[in-house]
């Protein structure tokens, strides 16, 4: 038997504009994991997908070509130049909400692949497993940025461009955060799309919202590489405003965003696609207990307060 894991993750700053070409940072969240375990089958039974929180049950030998953790099951045996079809159980369990924004498909797909590699002795570079779950994130985002599967793949902080390497890079000092969930289930395909129909009738209301973020996620690395979280929670508040400006913010979002700020968050802003799914704040270790109380009284479904870059 064989086991892998992969976390969940945040964006900090640049979502939406980082799948026109300006940067984000993301980073990943470990308190929710995904995991991947496989065990032998009997001889001919060939390769089984479990996943229970999907409620899916697949024969890998008869999944079609629209199932991401079928497609990249296969894709890893492929690379893997495993040409028979194994006889495994493979189990998926996961921790992370689904359509939440904290990036529950990479981390299944990213767990899965680890498995695989793992199962078959060999190593799992970041950069392969990234490209690897790739190509199942399509299903998620139709036109994924690939941050997700990046940060995930890494395991830690990433400066992300789309069509440029990822960088790794250090935090001067941790940063406290609450990610509080709104309940609301939001695919990010349905997002990102209305985003585009959005960009594709107005591309230059679009174009210079994308640039603002730009220009504030780059803000935004300097606070963090300088140990400055009071420019970061402010960086937070104006992204969350631009955010809301192309209409992916929602009335639960913006209550989670205003209860954070009132109870002490430096800073607060929805995290991922947004029309739900989660918003983070930037807290400290003395201002942590009232956000998270704030936060559970206007309605979160469920809060975790995680330091990144401890």
């Amino acid at each position: 038997m064989v086991t892998a894991t992969a976390p969940g993750k945040v964006i900090l700053a640049g979502e939406h504009a980082v799948v026109y070409g300006r940067p984000a940072i993301a980073a990943p969240v470990w308190q929710v994991v995904a995991t991947a375990t496989i065990t032998a089958a009997a001889p001919g039974a060939g390769c089984t997908l479990i996943a229970s929180d999907l409620g899916q049950v697949l024969q890998l030998a008869d999944a079609g070509d629209d199932e991401p953790l079928a497609v990249v099951t296969r894709l890893t045996l492929a690379r893997l130049g495993v040409a028979h079809m194994p006889d495994w159980r493979i189990e998926l369990r996961s921790d992370i909400p689904i359509a939440s924004g904290l990036g529950s498909g990479a981390a299944l797909s990213t767990a899965l692949v680890r498995a695989i590699f793992a199962r078959l002795g060999q190593p799992a570079p970041p950069a392969v497993v990234s490209e690897l779950v790739y190509e199942s994130e399509r299903f998620y985002h139709g036109v994924p940025s690939g941050i997700d599967n990046t940060v995930v793949a890494y395991g830690q902080p990433i400066w992300f461009v789309k069509g440029q390497p990822p960088e790794p890079f250090m935090l001067a000092a941790p940063i406290l955060l609450a990610i509080a969930d709104t309940g609301i289930r939001s695919p990010t395909v349905l997002t990102v799309s209305k985003v585009r129909e959005a960009w594709l009738q107005d591309r230059p209301r679009y174009e210079a919202i994308f640039d603002a973020i730009g220009d504030l996620v780059h803000a935004a690395r300097r606070a963090l590489e300088q140990g400055d979280p009071s420019a970061l929670g402010g960086l937070f508040n104006a992204n969350q405003a631009l955010l809301q400006s192309m209409g992916v913010s929602c009335d639960a979002i913006e209550t989670l965003v205003a209860a954070a700020r009132a109870a002490g968050a430096s800073g607060a802003k929805l995290s991922g696609a947004g029309g739900g799914g989660n918003i983070i704040a930037l807290v400290e270790p003395t201002t942590a207990p009232a956000v998270h109380a704030a936060l559970v009284a206007a309605g979160a479904r469920r809060v975790i307060v995680t330091a990144l870059g401890a």
